[in-house]
């Protein structure tokens, strides 16, 4: 088995399509061809259906690609921990994080990283709450900023630890009834319309939760993709919105207001998760050294 085929069969299998696939690599069609099946006859299954032009992988094909996924990542990551052992301080950082965190906590964080570190680089991308866990544990990336940490309990394959606690605040249109109101119960908001993120995103089934514990079933009017778009339709008066303090610092929209919730924990944990079966390749480990001494310093700069 040969890195060659290997990066061919990985190519073919995310197009479809062993033209398109020859296309991307700058080969010939029938050295893709000739490559997959050379791959196929030494493993001795077929790796894909062939519909027309296009393929399909067959079930083990899709367990191969899953595992050659994290060969090759593995081998990239042994690459780079070589260079990175000579000089940490120039290396990369591959780290994901839900999209809540893009406008403030990652930015700032990376910044403050960099003035540390100026010639340091990222490699970021962004997912869903179970995505990044999974993620982390099949090697697409080292370390994952997330919120909330998940339970101890169904962390056997990543360790991770807590950076801090915010707030879940209340947004409101700005000449909502109580917007002028220094703090509010969740149950005083039991008859106005909710805004949530759709199904499938943690933080929705939090402000579902947080709202079924104060007595009551949140009337979902409108759902946005994303914490922009839930904060441009309270903007546009629409109904009110659960969401992350962090999410509001420098970014809430003129014609609304936040306001604190008097009910108790009312937060959502923040940390970062990394793998237990790889170590963390060194300028990683600097940015996670430096994530716990950053949030520790202001911890105690809080209390």
């Amino acid at each position: 088995m040969e890195i060659r085929q290997i990066e061919y069969f990985m190519e073919v299998a995310k197009r479809e399509h062993v033209t398109e696939a020859a296309d991307a690599l700058h080969v010939a069609q029938s050295s893709v061809s000739r490559q997959i099946f050379n791959l196929e006859n030494e493993l001795g299954i077929d790796l894909f259906f062939r519909e027309g032009r296009r393929v399909k992988l067959t079930p083990l094909g899709k367990l191969f690609l899953k595992r050659m996924k994290q060969s090759m990542n593995l081998m990239e990551d042994a690459k780079r921990e070589v260079k990175e052992y000579l000089d940490p301080e120039k290396g990369t950082v591959r780290i994901a994080f839900p999209i809540s965190m893009a406008a403030h906590i990652l930015p700032s964080i990376i910044y403050s990283f960099r003035l540390r570190y100026p010639e340091a680089r990222f490699q970021m991308s962004n997912a869903l709450y179970y995505d990044l866990i999974d993620g982390v544990v099949n090697g697409e990336f080292n370390l994952a900023m997330i919120a909330p940490m998940p339970k101890k309990e169904k962390a056997d394959k990543f360790n991770g630890t807590t950076l801090f606690s915010e707030n879940i605040v209340v947004l409101l249109p700005l000449h909502h009834p109580l917007a002028h109101r220094s703090s509010l119960s969740l149950r005083e908001l039991r008859n106005d319309p909710f805004i949530v993120l759709p199904e499938g995103y943690v933080f929705r089934n939090q402000v579902v939760k947080s709202c079924t514990k104060s007595g009551f079933s949140p009337q979902i009017a409108f759902e946005g993709k994303d914490i922009d778009a839930l904060k441009g339709l309270v903007s546009a008066g629409l109904g009110i919105a659960l969401m992350p303090e962090m999410t509001l610092v420098d970014n809430t929209p003129r014609s609304t207001v936040k306001i604190p919730l008097e009910d108790p924990n009312q937060t959502r944990s923040v940390g970062v998760i990394f793998p237990t079966s790889r170590k963390l390749l060194p300028t990683e480990e600097l940015f996670y050294e430096f994530l716990l001494e950053t949030y520790d310093r202001l911890h105690h700069f809080n209390k």
